[in-house]
């Protein structure tokens, strides 16, 4: 496979010009660097032999941590409603949204 050509300050300034970025000589060789180094990684990865590796989308497997749903006995309504501060025909009684009272 043929190496590819390095990355250059002239390709760095035309990709900055077509993104519409005006970039100082400084941000230019900056940049240049930076982006020849993501360059570099990334063909690294893509010249690895990647055969028999089966494809995933995560690193480490996935699993639920949720422990299972499994049904209890439901508490005793009128155990519960006598905790409560006030009841109304079986239910609890709230305040109104605008404005009553507790």
């Amino acid at each position: 496979m043929a190496e590819p050509a390095r990355l250059t300050r002239e390709d760095v300034a035309h990709v900055a010009s077509l993104a519409r970025l005006h970039l100082t000589e400084d941000e230019l060789d900056l940049y240049t660097q930076q982006l020849a180094e993501v360059l570099d990684h990334a063909a690294d990865v893509a010249s690895l032999d990647l055969a028999g590796v089966a494809p995933t989308a995560h690193a480490m497997a996935v699993t639920n941590v949720l422990r299972t749903d499994e049904p209890h006995p439901c508490l005793d309504r009128d155990e519960v409603l006598a905790q409560a501060p006030s009841v109304e025909d079986h239910r609890f009684r709230v305040p109104r949204i605008l404005g009553e009272a507790p």
